[in-house]
């Protein structure tokens, strides 16, 4: 396919090769408009992952195992001030139950989600994952917030394998506006803390937050080079009905797909996940990450009495039940001519 322009065709020729962009190489591709380029990007992010991470997508199977949350973040529907949810707490029983269900699906990983739920003290996360390790072997991710350093390092030699914990924005200031009493430096030490536990550490941001400009999707591409992430979740901003943000504008489905192509580019051999949040916004989109950089997909598990009160954004209850709903994941990704991976799917190498 030929640039219309020589520019965008350089730099991304550049950026095929393992170049290190600079800030506004990072901003002009994020910021193109012409289709041709465009789809230019996207080949060549689809070549970069073929070449780093091979071509099976890899399943982690999602358990959302409480929507209680001590946070007050403006753009979720879990926060603590939204009197309008119906919260809910599992059993370990019942957690244990769909951890089996998930190996049962061939699923490598099963990941543990929540809000930020004081209930689940470390000691009895510790215990939950002890016994996931145990029963199932499978490799665990936990996505459950800032915590101290002595639960991440608890949870790790309990048998966690990986952590996520998405950092949102790197512009320090969207990020206090969007998390009252919270700090993005705050943030930034829980990952780094992470790392320095060995952890597989994912993080991530939105995409079309109020006020977010391109400058500010090009530093979050810049922080998740500079902190080494093994995994990367980006997906639109989705206003809630039952949050301060709900009269904004949903993020640019556009916009996304051309984050996770340049952050394929950057940092070539992470495992990218095409999100829940784009098959809300635009189904067609979920499948298109696949053809533009990602090879993680992250069905999600829980119960139909649960999984509609996991409301972070509206219409994720929908997608969600759809997931579970696919019967052969195999089949499903013959559509787009990739195979199911095998096993827990880490990351190749670390830098």
């Amino acid at each position: 396919m030929t640039c219309t322009s020589s520019a965008p065709c350089d730099v991304i020729t550049k950026a095929e090769q393992g170049g290190l962009l600079r800030r506004e190489e990072i901003s002009g591709l994020i910021s193109l408009s012409d289709s041709q380029e465009i789809e230019r990007l996207y080949q060549a992010a689809d070549r970069v992952r073929a070449e780093c991470v091979g071509e099976e997508i890899f399943l982690r199977g999602i358990i959302e195992f409480s929507n209680y949350c001590m946070n007050n973040c403006r753009y979720c529907g879990l926060r603590r001030d939204n009197m309008e949810a119906m919260r809910y707490r599992m059993e370990e029983g019942r957690i244990m139950e769909l951890a089996q269900v998930i190996k049962g699906r061939g699923c490598g990983t099963v990941v543990l989600q929540s809000g930020e739920d004081p209930y689940y003290t470390g000691e009895r996360m510790c215990g939950i994952i002890a016994r996931i390790k145990d029963e199932t072997g499978l490799a665990i991710t936990l996505s459950l917030g800032q915590r101290p350093f002595d639960d991440y390092k608890a949870f790790r030699e309990a048998g966690a394998d990986r952590y996520l914990l998405r950092h949102e924005t790197a512009n320090p200031v969207l990020f206090a506006g969007l998390c009252p009493g919270r700090s993005l430096d705050g943030r930034i030490q829980c990952l780094k803390w992470l790392g320095e536990l060995d952890y597989e550490v994912g993080m991530g941001c939105m995409v079309g937050l109020p006020g977010q400009t391109v400058e500010d999707l090009a530093d979050d591409v810049l922080l998740i080079r500079e902190l080494g992430a093994d995994m990367i979740g980006i997906g639109p901003f989705i206003p809630h009905e039952d949050t301060p943000l709900r009269n904004e504008v949903a993020g640019d489905t556009s916009l996304v797909l051309k984050m996770l192509a340049v952050i394929r580019l950057v940092t070539r051999d992470t495992n990218i996940p095409s999100t829940t949040a784009l098959g809300v916004l635009d189904g067609d989109s979920r499948r298109k990450a696949f053809q533009a950089g990602a090879n993680v997909f992250m069905p999600v598990f829980t119960p139909r009495d649960f999984a509609e009160r996991y409301d972070i954004y509206p219409g994720k209850g929908n997608v969600k039940k759809a997931d579970g709903a696919i019967i052969d994941f195999k089949a499903f990704f013959d559509t787009i001519g990739r195979p199911v991976g095998e096993g827990p799917g880490g990351r190749r190498k670390r830098s």
